[in-house]
Formats: C-alpha cells, sequence, structure tokens
C-alpha cells in the first residue's frame, strides 16, 4: 500500500510518527522480486510499501524501453569514467540510475537539469521508471530483486509530494533513524546484507556513518541470480592460458563447451558472444572480446550505449567449435562523486537546489558503488548496492578561545579603546 500525502507542503519525520509506521514502513524496505510478484522483505509489517500498480500500470513497454536507454547511455558513461587501465571494473548502470534518478526528484532549478541531461529522464520526476522497474521483475526465468529505501534523519523536514512520488515510482520506504549513531549504521548495513544475499555486508562506513550532519541516505540494490540456458560440464573445466594486457600468459579455470550454439556478432574491434540464462531465454551475458590487435582499455574508451546496443542487435545463431570462458569472481567499489561531477552533475554536491526534496535545502555529499560478480558452471550470481548521503551544511565555524589571546574593551560610537589586554593564562 502506498501512503496518501498531500500533494504540496512538507512534514517532519518526528511529528509523523504513527502515519510513518502504517503507510511509509519504518526498518524495512520494499522489494521488487521476480518470484512472485512485488512482496515486502522478511521482517516487514502490513504498512510495506509497495510501486503503485496503478502508475505502472498506466505505463507502456515503450516508456520501460525508453527508461533503459536512459540507464545504458549513463551506464556506460559511468563505467569508461570509473574504469582504471588494466583493472578488473564491476559496474551497475541500473543501480547506479535509480539511487541518482530518486535524488533527481527532489532536484531543482540547474541541479535538476544537469541531472536529467546525464541520466537521460525527461524531467526531475520520471515516472517512466516505474515502468522499468515492474517489467524487469516480471519473469520467474531468473530472480531479480530491486530494492529502494530512504534513512532519514529525526525530525528533519521533506516534501510530501518528494516522498510520495520516490514511493509510487521506486516503490522506496522510509526509514527514521538517528544517522549520527552507530545503530542506525549497523541498521542500514544489515538491510544491505539481506537485500544482496550476504554478497555485500557493508555500506555505511564508505558512506561517512555515523554523521550527525546527515539528513537522508538513499539506498538501492540489486540481486541477480541465473542459470545458464545451458550449463557448463565441471568435468570440461580446466586450466587454460590467459594473455594478459602486459603480455604475460597465466593459467586459468577455464569452462568449455564443445560444438556448441550461440548467438554472436561483430562490432568494431571486438566480436560479442550472448550466453542466454534460463528457459526464456530473456536475461543473458553478452561477452564482448576484443580483437587480437585491440586492448581491451581502447576498446572501452570508444564503447557506448550505442555501439553495445547495434552489436546486440546485429545477433544471429551460430555453431560454434567451442566456447571457452574463464570462471571468475569479482568485487569492486568506488565511490562516485568525482566522475559524476567530471561527468557534468555539479550543482548537486556544491549548494544546488534540493528544495523540492526539503525545505531545509540539503546537499549530496557523496555517492559510493559496491558490486560483486560470480560467474561459474551453473550460471551467475551477482548483486549491487548505490549509496547516497544527503547532508546539511556544517553550519559556520566555531570560535573557541582555547589558547593564549587578546581581548580589547572599546567604544564603537568613538572607536576608542578603553582597555586593550593580553591573557597567557585565564587562571591569574
Amino acid at each position: 500500500m502506498t501512503q496518501d500525502v498531500p500533494a504540496t507542503g512538507a512534514f517532519r519525520v518526528s511529528r509523523h510518527r504513527r502515519a510513518l509506521r502504517a503507510g511509509l514502513v519504518v526498518a524495512v524496505a520494499l522489494v521488487l522480486t521476480a518470484c512472485g510478484g512485488v512482496v515486502g522483505q522478511p521482517g516487514g509489517g502490513a504498512g510495506d510499501t509497495t510501486l503503485s500498480a496503478d502508475l505502472a500500470g498506466s505505463l507502456s513497454a515503450e516508456d520501460a524501453a525508453a527508461a533503459a536507454n536512459g540507464v545504458n547511455a549513463f551506464g556506460f558513461d559511468l563505467h569508461t569514467a570509473v574504469a582504471e587501465d588494466g583493472d578488473n571494473t564491476v559496474t551497475s548502470p541500473l543501480s547506479a540510475s535509480v539511487l541518482l534518478a530518486m535524488v533527481a526528484a527532489g532536484a531543482g532549478g540547474d541541479n535538476a537539469e544537469e541531472m536529467v541531461d546525464l541520466l537521460g529522464l525527461d524531467g526531475p520526476r520520471d515516472g517512466r521508471y516505474a515502468a522499468l522497474l515492474a517489467d524487469l521483475v516480471g519473469t520467474d526465468d531468473v530472480t531479480l530483486t530491486i530494492a529502494n529505501s530512504l534513512w532519514a534523519a529525526e525530525g528533519y523536514p521533506f516534501e510530501d509530494d518528494y516522498v510520495s512520488f520516490v514511493q509510487a515510482t521506486y516503490g522506496a520506504t522510509l526509514d527514521e533513524v538517528d544517522l549520527g549513531s552507530q545503530d542506525a549504521a549497523d541498521a542500514i548495513d544489515d538491510w544491505v546484507d539481506e537485500r544482496t544475499q550476504g554478497l555485500i555486508d557493508e555500506i555505511a562506513a564508505d558512506l561517512g556513518l555515523p554523521d550527525s550532519q546527515a539528513m537522508l541516505v538513499l539506498l538501492n540494490t540489486v540481486y541477480f541470480a541465473g542459470a545458464w540456458t545451458t550449463a557448463f560440464d565441471e568435468s570440461d573445466t580446466r586450466d587454460a592460458p590467459f594473455a594478459l594486457a602486459g603480455g604475460d600468459e597465466v593459467g586459468v579455470p577455464t569452462m568449455h563447451r564443445i560444438d556448441a550454439e550461440g548467438e554472436t556478432s561483430f562490432g568494431d574491434g571486438f566480436q560479442m558472444l550472448r550466453l542466454p540464462y534460463g528457459d526464456d531465454e530473456r536475461f543473458g551475458m553478452e561477452v564482448l572480446l576484443p580483437d587480437e590487435d585491440v586492448a581491451l582499455d581502447d576498446l572501452l574508451d570508444d564503447l557506448d550505449a550505442e555501439v553495445w546496443g547495434n552489436a546486440v542487435d546485429g545477433l544471429e545463431t551460430t555453431t560454434l567449435s567451442e566456447i571457452a570462458l574463464p570462471r571468475f569472481e569479482l568485487e569492486w567499489d568506488a565511490s562516485l562523486k568525482e566522475v559524476l561531477q567530471s561527468l557534468g552533475m555539479v550543482s548537486a554536491f556544491s549548494g544546488g537546489d534540493f528544495t523540492p526534496m526539503s525545505p531545509a535545502n540539503p546537499f549530496l555529499d557523496t555517492v559510493v558503488q559496491k558490486t560483486y560478480i560470480q560467474v561459474d558452471e551453473k550460471g551467475t550470481e551477482a548483486a549491487a548496492v548505490t549509496g547516497g548521503l544527503m547532508a546539511q551544511s556544517a553550519g559556520p565555524p566555531p570560535f573557541r578561545v582555547d589558547r593564549p589571546f587578546a581581548f580589547t574593551v572599546s567604544d564603537r560610537e568613538t572607536g576608542a579603546v578603553l582597555f586593550l589586554g593580553s591573557v597567557h593564562d585565564p587562571r591569574g
């Protein structure tokens, strides 16, 4: 169910404790899940917030595709910006896009324009995300869960229409906590751990929590588990040579299929292979293999959503003499603040307009993403969490007289100094 809130005005979390427990959910966030529709996570109460069925139902497959195009365009730009030459990198375009779209829903002015342009939104409050999320989880061919939550500082004012929009579009819930306490940081880590099936067990410290200046923490998690449509036989897995970027060759555990059917295509400087999951083959892994004379870092520099999309559109089924894919397990994390600024999202981190979110106008202090993926003979398990922390201004600096000082007693009208002193020891 969703909370009915006025279209305008602001509320303070502490003043609406009962309403929050009934409609916004305290201490649990919605999970959109591919196995059984839209449900709350274990431990949730009758007030679990869900994605608005009316909103999602009023949108079309074209709306979902348009939102996905924005996710992809931003995602490839983000990956190119964060990937370091020679380093493994695993990002989640979906998780980052949903998190930032929830932030954008509270932005105004130039701040909103920068985020809309970067994310490919049709406005700061792009309802098409409801169609995308509903469509993504509308399958039982794989396990896909997407969770969104807001963790608000006690007593901090938020605009009613911002909260209701984020609830309806993203199925987000609001949890009232003391963000300056370790208990709140632990609760946030527990929430992430549960919704990523233990693959990612913390993010609070990465966001700088506990933090008494934090006013709002926004979180998105994505968990995916898919079994290959055609599994690899574990008995065929063996060490095979793998050429590193520097020219060295190492042996890595590599899965094999012989005389295998697959979908392949060619792009500029690479070949693509798609390995599907499940019976319906809706979800799949696309492997982009650079040509032998093309370095991966060079390929990544030129790879964007259009190049990737053209290769996907060109996939055709063919029979391959062999498919050999390394078995791998990767973890990755990074602060996205500087990268997002380099991509044009500047105002959000430097005093941009967030009054549509709160009349107190917080600012976006940091954005962090952490990911995990394991690929083996059975399939793929992956998880991501993206978190953003909104903070209030620290206020004017303190003036603490805690060392030797001088003083005067003066007349402001004439400027005359009546007394002038220096104090090396206040005790006398």
